[in-house]
């Protein structure tokens, strides 16, 4: 039995004043986001062969996706975050019952720790993004989507190391949604795709510099570019005040309070974008919430002098 959830998808009212925008709600996951998806699949396969523990290195959503897996599963976990994982985020993988382990100043530091530590017969490692098994749960999401919104012409997803948009990309290959074109938006200080497009080949950034820490990986995956390569897909990003805005006002628009790496997405709908054309209908994977708080939104909103 999928350990994810079927969540729900609706119009939005605040938002379709010049065009159609249509919600895909994965803050309603049990894990708080749509990573459960994907690394729930890939746990129980992985449980099916025996493994008793799972190691994953998380900026925060993956290892509590991980974490509510393992629970499920009745195994155990240990997720490596760096030190930009927020204590909100720790907190909330340890009261789902995993260790955590702070290694390293970036996601990519934390990742060697925890392939160290699964190299083990009865462990498994768990990437967050970089799997093909992955990338199959989260294209359930567009499975859901095509029986519960008409079908629109652009679809927006936020990326960090590439996973979600594989899996959006899969689900719309695999689906009745032909034409629909993807928009890929980054922050700008965590812009690892826009680096990989224009040098032809995943590179790594110098540095993550984004309050989205959920989109904190230096390097996507190699998947995500081929995605850009091979599918209609529009490239775009966008200030973290622009992210942080985006959450304040959904908030106030629709009483949920969403992680500036969902912000991202938001943000092009909020700002009218020009990537987004002329497009009539949009949806908009509201990909997670469980790494944000009402302290934590008020600290960005002080940090960009955003009223609150």
């Amino acid at each position: 039995m999928p350990l994810h959830t079927a969540t729900p998808a609706w119009r939005s009212a605040p938002l379709s004043q010049s065009r159609e925008v249509w919600l895909k709600l994965e803050h309603c996951q049990p894990s708080g986001s749509f990573k459960i998806r994907g690394i729930g699949r890939l746990c129980e396969q992985q449980a099916a062969l025996g493994k008793r523990r799972f190691v994953a290195s998380s900026g925060g959503n993956a290892g509590l996706a991980v974490a509510y897996a393992a629970r499920e599963l009745g195994l155990a976990a240990t997720i490596y975050v760096p030190e930009t994982t927020s204590p909100l985020m720790r907190e909330k993988i340890v009261a789902m019952g995993a260790e955590v382990v702070v290694a390293g100043s970036a996601w990519d530091q934390s990742d060697q720790h925890a392939r160290q530590r699964a190299e083990s017969a009865e462990v498994a490692y768990i990437p967050p993004f970089d799997h093909p098994a992955i990338w199959q749960g989260h294209a359930t999401l567009v499975e859901e989507s095509i029986d519960q919104i008409p079908q629109p012409e652009l679809v927006l997803v936020a990326v960090g190391g590439g996973g979600l948009l594989c899996g959006v990309a899969a689900g719309l290959r695999a689906g009745n949604w032909r034409g629909v074109e993807l928009v890929a938006v980054e922050t700008c200080g965590a812009a690892s795709l826009a680096a990989a497009v224009s040098a032809g080949r995943p590179v790594s950034i110098a540095r993550i510099d984004s309050v989205a820490t959920t989109l904190g990986a230096r390097r996507v995956c190699q998947g995500a570019l081929d995605v850009v390569q091979r599918q209609p897909t529009r490239l775009a990003q966008v200030s973290d005040a622009a992210a942080v805005a985006a959450c304040l006002r959904f908030a106030d628009d629709h009483g949920v309070l969403v992680e500036p790496a969902c912000g991202a997405a938001l943000s092009l709908v909020y700002d009218d974008h020009a990537v987004l054309g002329q497009a009539q209908r949009v949806a908009v994977v509201v990909c997670g919430g469980a790494g944000v708080s009402r302290a934590l939104l008020a600290r960005w909103a002080e940090q960009f002098s955003l009223s609150c």
